[in-house]
Formats: structure tokens, sequence, C-alpha cells
């Protein structure tokens, strides 16, 4: 798949994952404050963000590879470290979004261990938050001031 095929992926499948860790955060948050039974949803839920998640990091594996951003960025890394956009998406935005998915999946396989439904609430709802936070502070934003980007991209 080329570049200028995954970069639009990319970007589409970013709103799935954002929408599914929404989604499974309201769940967690109302499942533990309301003291809810942790349902086949609720595990399902947990299960398919953290899968979604997965897709996403491999998607931005192989953009990564075949990017020409990152590609100048490790050829020419002595200058291309100074240069705001090119760090960014040569290693900003890449270490961060993976710090977020390992946040993600560790989260997801400690709720589905925990013993009762408000630990399993409490844990989804708190590593899921921090990976959510992580991965809205290192989304290349159309407002951001040196990485602006289309919020959907056409293919």
């Amino acid at each position: 798949m080329a570049y200028s095929t995954l970069l639009p992926l990319h970007s589409l499948v970013r709103w799935l994952v954002l929408i599914s860790l929404i989604i499974a955060i309201f769940l967690a948050f109302r499942g533990w404050f309301s003291k809810r039974e942790f349902s086949r949803l609720d595990n399902s839920v947990r299960h398919w963000t953290a899968t979604i998640a997965h897709i996403q990091l491999l998607i931005g594996l192989w953009l990564y590879v075949v990017s020409p951003i990152t590609d100048y960025f490790l050829h020419h890394f002595k200058e291309a470290v100074h240069l705001r956009e090119i760090r960014f998406f040569g290693m900003e935005h890449s270490l961060m979004m993976l710090i977020a998915i390992v946040i993600i999946t560790i989260g997801s396989a400690k709720a589905r261990r925990k013993a009762t439904n408000t630990e399993k609430f409490r844990t989804m709802a708190i590593w899921f938050s921090v990976g959510l936070l992580i991965i809205l502070s290192s989304i290349p934003w159309a407002f951001s001031p040196f990485t602006s980007r289309p919020h959907i991209r056409a293919f």
C-alpha cells in the first residue's frame, strides 16, 4: 500500500480510535460511579477499543516506514531534529502514540483481570483516559500552530 493510501486511512481510523475511547471512558466512569455490573457490552467495548487502537498503531508503523517525512528525518537527523514539523512526525508523534497505545493495552489487560466490577470500571476509566489525553495532545490537529493537518483526508 502506498503512502498516498495509508495517510488517509490513518486519518480515518484516528476517528474510530477517538470515538471508541470516548465511548469506553463514558461507560467506564458511568459503571464505576453507579456501581453497575461489568456487562458483556462493557467487556466488548473494552476489547474493541484496544483492538482499534492496535490497528491504528499498525497502520501508523507502516506509514512511518513509507513516509517521505520520516525518511528525511531518519536520513538527515542532525538538521531534521531542528525542524519542528519534521521532528514532530519523525519522533514526537510516533513516540507519544506508541506510549498511548501501550497505556491503553495495559489498562485493557488489567481491567480484564480485575476481580470486581468496580475495579474493572475504575481501571478502564483511568488507563483509557490517560491514553486519550496523550493521543489528543499528539494529534496534528487542523488548529495546531506548527503541525497543522486536515481533520479528514480524502483517498
